[in-house]
């Protein structure tokens, strides 16, 4: 059972990973027609749930279908919208195709087999790209103008996320699943986002074998060797209690910690510190670790 579950963290952080390169990139905006002047899109479908909240909060007026995701279970500007896909499953090509979209916004090494095809009909498409701070706020600026939006609002609520002081002074490690131990270096979401705060991510310059883009393996000897401050244990997308801590507890190694000793020992949401995944989930895990560091 905890085998399986380790395997889908792990398949779903390569997905998300595969598309989040160790640089951000800069896309031109997307255009809604061939001709050289671009017009303002009207009829927008968010195949991620960050895009979707997005342009939700830019101007729901112009979203006219969204992936399937959790995150929007409590929000209601976004429930009443038809769902192009479910869970883990591809974006279904009839649904979207159906709203008549003249922009499709999906990311980059995900379900790429339904946006080329979407190309093929002729429909825009605009892939994302989020795995720093940086290119969230560029992310933001680029669909605010392609929807003919003002940005700034949202990217005034970004900068009161983060803290004043970014003096380095706890050592940490953040661990996102136990077979194999993984913790991401500086050139992922979680990594950078930690470099904002007043913690010294002890992965962050590590490099290793990791088939995830910036993530590296650890041993325990490792995490031993390291021993850090604080520990940041993080659920995996379907769990929603200590399921993984209580895995991590059982290791010989664990009581050795500084962090065990100390009980600085807390655990995340997979969205907002490994995957943004939203707007809102982004805030969370930022007012959490500004509570905690």
């Amino acid at each position: 059972m905890f085998n399986r579950c380790i395997s889908s963290i792990f398949a779903i952080l390569l997905s998300f990973l595969l598309f989040a390169c160790s640089t951000a990139t800069t896309q031109q905006p997307p255009a809604t027609n061939t001709n050289s002047t671009q017009t303002s899109a009207k009829k927008v479908v968010a195949l991620s749930s960050l895009a979707a909240d997005i342009i939700s909060q830019l101007d729901k007026t112009k979203l006219v279908g969204i992936t399937g995701s959790k995150l929007f279970k409590d929000n209601p500007q976004l429930e009443k919208l038809p769902r192009v896909s479910e869970g883990q499953n591809p974006p279904n090509l009839e649904k979207i195709v159906a709203l008549k979209p003249d922009l499709v916004i999906g990311a980059e090494g995900f379900s790429n087999q339904t946006t080329d095809k979407l190309k093929q009909l002729g429909i825009p498409i605009y892939l994302t790209k989020v795995n720093n701070w940086e290119s969230l706020q560029e992310l933001t600026k680029t669909l605010a103008q392609s929807i003919y939006a003002d940005p700034q609002p949202l990217l005034n609520r970004y900068k009161t996320f983060l803290p004043d002081n970014q003096n380095q002074t706890l050592s940490t490690l953040v661990l996102v699943s136990r077979q194999p131990i993984l913790a991401p270096n500086k050139n992922s979401w979680a990594g950078d986002l930690l470099a904002k705060f007043p913690t010294k991510n002890l992965a962050a310059e590590l490099q290793g074998n990791s088939p995830i883009g910036g993530y590296v393996t650890l041993s325990a000897e490792k995490v031993l060797q390291a021993n850090p401050d604080v520990i940041i244990v993080v659920n995996p997308p379907q769990k929603t209690d200590a399921g993984v801590l209580d895995d991590f507890k059982k290791e010989a190694f664990w009581k050795e910690l500084k962090a065990t000793k100390n009980n600085r020992i807390y655990v995340f949401d997979y969205y907002g510190l490994v995957n943004p995944g939203s707007i809102d989930a982004i805030e969370k895990a930022c007012k959490q670790l500004k509570q905690l560091l």
